[in-house]
């Protein structure tokens, strides 16, 4: 009988798509894939080190492996497996720790799987994770996260990125549009573009640090690969993003409307601080030039809340900032300091409670952008990719514009793309439609 094996993943998409071909490892060594919450033999958890919440969250998904299956191998790999090895061998219940680079070989590193006294650790020098490993997930059979780069050479202080996944690297474009291929070949219909810093793809394309590609080469060549209805790319830094890129992606039959640019503060005192390579008014020109070209794109922002030096007046500064820009929604991230980063060591900390009230205040702007964004939206015409969940009796999906709506059930409309005009919000925020025309199924 086949011995199984079970995923959990924390994090970004990065660590989705990179969990997928890790399990597809498993696959081909004979293994069997089941769910977290079944009984396994081996449990793997991909591990995040962005935030403290992530760090906590691992030892209670340590504990629900072992409530399942006290007798059952536990494997940590991930960012913060490399930043914390001995930290997470600690854990009680878990086996084996693999780092940046060791991760992809987690196969080798079983033996009988019996349960270890102590966690055993195999983890590289960051310096060493200097090769690349292609990778890509599938979701919830509708879309699939394609990895084209990985790692980063920027040095903002707040950040452990580049010490857990080491120096900026790329896919070769030939293997990007390979694995293109095979995912629209799986009646995929949208793939999303990840990385650590994808606008720097091409960097280190073929194990050297010059450019063999630009980013916006590799949107030009996917944009020619049969079979994909959709591509989205999913965060990109906004000095990377050139009006190239926007005035194809304005252009393009496969490319949606849809951008999501970190900012992480509105203040050019604070972006110092953070070491950001760019400041506000470059990003105010990046919106007002995808709003010019795409009236209709959404476009979300990644901020931080309660970085050292962050006073009121200065968070204030970031809050008129965003509430004046034509943003579609934020993804807000509340400060936590981070060994081993330069903020971790800089004064003018901001106390929790106060981070955690300016969080709101933001998360409640986000939810002010997204209604406005959405009432926009309302009367014009659009396509839904529908996603393949039943919540409570509703289907959903989102149009080329991220537009999130809502539907009866019906399986059949799982997976397919539809034509329908945007209607009205609903009270829970998700909007409303009708078909222009028959169901295409």
């Amino acid at each position: 009988m086949n011995k199984k094996v079970a995923f959990y993943t924390l994090g970004c998409k990065l660590n989705f798509s990179e969990t997928s071909t890790i399990a597809r490892n498993f696959s081909s060594e004979g293994f069997e894939r089941v769910d977290f919450k079944e009984k396994a033999d081996i449990y793997v958890i991909n591990t995040c080190s962005v935030t403290e919440n992530a760090d906590k969250r691992f030892k209670s998904i340590v504990k629900q492996a072992q409530k399942i299956n006290p007798e059952a191998f536990v494997a940590a790999v991930g960012c913060y497996a490399q930043l914390k090895p001995q930290e997470l061998a600690d854990v009680e219940g878990v086996d084996l720790v693999l780092g940046a680079t060791e991760k992809f070989k987690i196969t080798d590193y079983l033996n009988d799987l019996s349960k270890n006294d102590m966690g055993e650790v195999h983890s590289c020098e960051i310096q060493d994770a200097d090769f690349y490993v292609g990778s890509y997930s599938f979701g919830d059979r509708t879309r699939a996260f394609l990895k084209v780069q990985d790692g980063c050479d920027y040095k903002c202080t707040y950040c452990t990125i580049p010490l857990a996944r080491g120096i900026s690297r790329s896919d070769t474009l030939e293997n990007v549009l390979q694995n293109a291929k095979e995912i629209s070949a799986k009646n995929i219909k949208e793939i999303v573009l990840t990385g650590v810093n994808i606008g720097d793809y091409g960097k280190g394309e073929f194990g050297n640090k010059k450019h063999e590609h630009t980013f916006y080469e590799l949107v030009q060549a996917l944009d020619n690969v049969k079979g994909i209805e959709r591509l989205r790319i999913s965060s990109i830094e906004p000095n990377l993003l050139k009006n190239e890129t926007i005035d194809f992606v304005s252009n393009s039959k496969t490319f949606v409307p849809h951008f999501h640019i970190p900012l992480q503060s509105g203040s050019n005192e604070l972006l110092k601080l953070m070491r950001r390579r760019y400041m506000k008014e470059l990003y105010v020109d990046r919106v007002t030039k995808i709003k010019e070209v795409m009236p209709h794109a959404c476009i979300g922002v990644d901020v931080i809340v309660g970085f050292p030096g962050e006073t009121d007046e200065l968070f204030l500064e970031t809050y008129n900032f965003l509430n004046e820009l034509d943003i579609s929604y934020l993804h807000v991230f509340t400060y936590s300091e981070r060994d081993n980063t330069v903020a971790a060591s800089l004064g003018g900390v901001v106390p929790k409670k106060v981070r955690a009230k300016r969080s709101k205040m933001l998360r409640g702007l986000s939810a002010k952008k997204r209604r406005a964004f959405y009432e926009s939206q309302i009367g014009t015409s659009r396509t839904v990719l529908f996603e393949g969940e039943n919540k409570e009796g509703y289907i959903q999906g989102f149009t080329e514009n991220y537009v999130k709506v809502k539907a009866p059930w019906n399986p059949e409309l799982v997976n397919t793309l539809q034509d329908v005009t945007l209607t009205e919000i609903d009270d829970d925020g998700l909007v409303r439609f009708e078909f222009i025309k028959q169901l295409t199924i």
